[in-house]
């Protein structure tokens, strides 16, 4: 949800967030998809990737979320962050779109604070 807010606010021009994990689900979890294709956002074609120290190499910012030591390790020209987020998984729809809220305000800000918005 991160990836897909950050690319709907953000200027393709100046940044652009792929989203990957330590341990990736075969798909995106079916209510995530509901739940975004509600705000006009379609990840039913998204898979989810490794996130690996290749991917983070190429990066100029890095926002995990809780990954803890699984995290792969990212240059020092890296900027890193760590966002504790409640994973969606299993939660009732009406928790997800408090998730997915609440994921798009602090992206909202992200891209506010580093000047990477439309």
């Amino acid at each position: 949800m991160s990836a897909a807010w950050f690319n709907h606010f953000a200027d393709p021009t100046v940044a652009r967030a792929s989203a990957a994990g330590t341990q990736p689900a075969a798909q995106v979890h079916p209510v995530v998809v509901d739940t975004m294709r509600e705000v006009g956002i379609d990840l039913s074609r998204a898979t989810p990737q490794l996130l690996t120290e290749a991917l983070v190499s190429d990066a100029a910012m890095l926002i995990t979320m809780g990954c803890g030591d699984e995290c792969p390790v990212a240059p020092p020209s890296v900027k890193r962050d760590d966002w504790q987020l409640e994973d969606p998984k299993g939660k009732s729809p009406e928790r997800v779109r408090e998730i997915r809220d609440g994921i798009r305000d602090r992206v909202k800000q992200l891209i506010e604070a580093e000047g990477w918005g439309r």
